[in-house]
């Protein structure tokens, strides 16, 4: 076992944090959706430092990471920027969005669509997420039809991260309506196709600085080279996705964990009262202890699941921890934070970001209720429910 990280990595970290503090430390918005244009300008920095492509082949214009590297970066990433919804959004675009593409794509595809992506020119979106189908991805409505060398989607997809700022997504739909795991097909559909049109940004309780909205396919034709994969294949697109989502996207959480950690061990150093620092009082200290502990049992889970992923292993079972402690944890250190600030802790600062940020991480990428019975059937319990969905 080897718990450190080459000096490369550790170089890469530092340059990713500094970079981040420099030119990323704005707050995120405190109500309604990221100015469209400063958003953009942001991901085009974020392009050049090489992180809206991280993990993409070198020779499509990405760095080439692994997944233990990509998640020390995106760690590092949520340490350093405290907009914590602006890097939800650059690893949701990375991971599943663009890795779908570099492990399903043609070789067409591939040279299409990732270079701008990957630069920073471009923004991608995966739109899967049903008002009626959330956990329940087998169960999409959106239908996609063949029509000769076209096919023809209809449906409303809700809940798409980068919806709104969009140039292309990767979007599910059935090709074969109660056809179970066989019955989804992918398709990379351009944002400028006539019939895609994208609803108003959500207004959200955290992750603010990530524009989230509707996507509407009405009558939106697409040519047969869309497919990504193959028709019937959008299943396991979805699954390998998923695979570096829960796993890569949720270090950036470690990240604003440890960031929000130090800020209260500061605090608690210097805030007094009866006399003394309140970091004296047993009751701010083990509580303290407990968030140490939540930090790293999670980082640990996360990073085992992420050398799994690099190793080239088929277990959904890792990801599915790390998603689990890492956004438990995250509500859990949010929580603390805000207590042992007082009052402050629910004014505008870190701790309280930190836990509106963290609520909806227990629920995209899959539920952690679908979490514990996807593990729970890896352990030969809980019967055979389907369901892995990500919302």
């Amino acid at each position: 076992m080897n718990f450190a990280f080459d000096d490369e990595t550790e170089d890469m970290r530092e340059a990713v944090e500094r970079f981040a503090r420099r030119e990323l430390g704005d707050a995120p918005p405190r109500d309604g959706a990221p100015d469209r244009e400063e958003f953009r300008r942001r991901w085009q920095l974020a392009g050049k430092q090489g992180l809206v492509g991280s993990v993409v082949p070198e020779r499509y214009g990405g760095s080439g990471l692994d997944a233990v590297t990509a998640a020390a970066v995106m760690e590092a990433f949520g340490y350093g920027c405290p907009d914590t919804g602006f890097a939800f959004s650059v690893a949701a675009h990375l991971f599943a969005a663009l890795v779908p593409v570099v492990e399903f794509g043609t070789e067409e595809q591939k040279r299409r669509w990732l270079p701008a992506l990957c630069s920073g020119e471009r923004i991608a979106a995966h739109a899967i997420t049903e008002p009626e189908a959330g956990s329940d991805t087998l169960g999409l409505r959106t239908r996609a039809v063949r029509d000769g060398d076209h096919y023809v989607l209809e449906g409303t997809k809700a809940f798409t991260t980068n919806a709104p700022v969009a140039d292309v997504f990767v979007v599910q739909a059935a090709t074969a309506p109660g056809g179970g795991f066989f019955g989804l097909t992918a398709f990379v559909v351009e944002a400028d196709t006539p019939g895609l049109t994208v609803g108003p940004p959500y207004d959200k309780v955290g992750l603010r600085g990530s524009p989230t909205a509707d996507v509407r396919l009405e009558g939106c034709v697409v040519p047969a080279t869309a497919v990504l994969g193959a028709e019937g294949a959008g299943a396991s697109v979805f699954t390998a996705s998923m695979k570096w989502e829960r796993t890569c996207l949720f270090a950036a959480y470690l990240g604003a964990m440890r960031r929000v950690l130090e800020s209260t061990v500061a605090y608690a150093g210097h805030r007094e009262q009866f006399g003394v620092p309140i970091g004296d009082f047993q009751a701010v200290s083990h509580r303290v202890v407990d968030m140490t502990l939540a930090v790293e049992s999670a980082r640990l889970v996360l990073y085992k699941a992420a050398w799994e992923l690099t190793r080239g292993g088929e277990d959904q079972v890792a990801p599915a921890l790390a998603k689990l402690a890492v956004s438990e944890a995250a509500v859990r250190v949010g929580l603390d934070a805000v207590q042992l600030h007082g009052a402050l802790g629910v004014l505008d600062g870190e701790a309280e970001t930190l836990l509106r940020d963290a609520l909806p991480a227990r629920i995209f990428s899959g539920t952690n209720e679908i979490q514990r019975n996807n593990v729970a059937r890896a352990l030969g319990l809980g019967g055979s429910r389907r369901g892995a969905g990500r919302r």
